[in-house]
């Protein structure tokens, strides 16, 4: 279960200055590009197919974590359990979304293709340029985070029906049984907004290490 971060930070933005940042950004920028053309404003299939690809990230991370740990005989120093809270915390939103959007048979192919291809694109890229990797998913997060801002409009605006919060949801964040998919969508935002806040964290550690 998880507590619902209503403090988050919502707007905020690491302006890319090294090579590695640019190229993060860029790529991530890419993928977004990709999703607005798909998708456009059908939030809820977007995000069971965005989540799906959020949800490697951590897992990848913490495994090459704890190589890295048994392989320098050293304490990881909270990392690993860090990146693998984040793949679970991803993988119940998609848990969510599956019960508001119910993804066609297109859409759950596309589920499979998409993961993977982005598992093994990111677990070499972590292996190579962990750096890199950690602003790729900070950047993928300050997008989500967007999106999800988008989606609490349409909402507010009536472009998408407030329907009742999934029972799954209800129980994750231990929200009211009267909640409905406008809270799932703060509780998911804000979520969101911690992994950005995270990941861009890990990569300010590896650059002081590195000083």
């Amino acid at each position: 279960m998880r507590q619902v971060n209503y403090e988050a930070v919502i707007d905020s933005h690491v302006a890319p200055e090294t090579v590695s940042d640019k190229v993060a950004f860029a790529f991530v920028k890419l993928l977004r590009f990709f999703a607005d053309t798909f998708f456009a404003k059908r939030y809820g299939h977007r995000a069971v197919v965005l989540e799906t690809v959020a949800a490697v990230p951590g897992m990848v991370g913490g495994l090459w974590q704890h190589l890295k740990a048994l392989r320098y005989m050293r304490d990881d120093e909270g990392w690993i359990r860090t990146l693998l809270d984040e793949a679970e915390n991803e993988r119940m939103h998609l848990m969510t979304f599956i019960e508001i959007a119910q993804p066609n048979r297109f859409e759950r192919a596309l589920i499979v293709a998409v993961q993977l291809v982005f598992y093994n694109f990111y677990f070499f890229l972590y292996l190579f340029a962990p750096r890199t990797a950690h602003r790729v998913v900070g950047y993928f997060e300050e997008e989500a985070v967007i999106s999800y801002t988008g989606y609490l409009a349409e909402v507010d605006a009536g472009g998408h029906e407030n329907v009742p919060a999934p029972q799954i949801a209800i129980d994750y964040w231990q929200l009211p049984q009267d909640a409905r998919l406008r809270d799932v969508i703060i509780a998911v935002r804000a979520d969101e907004a911690e992994h950005r806040d995270v990941n861009h964290g890990f990569v300010e550690a590896i650059d002081a290490k590195r000083a």
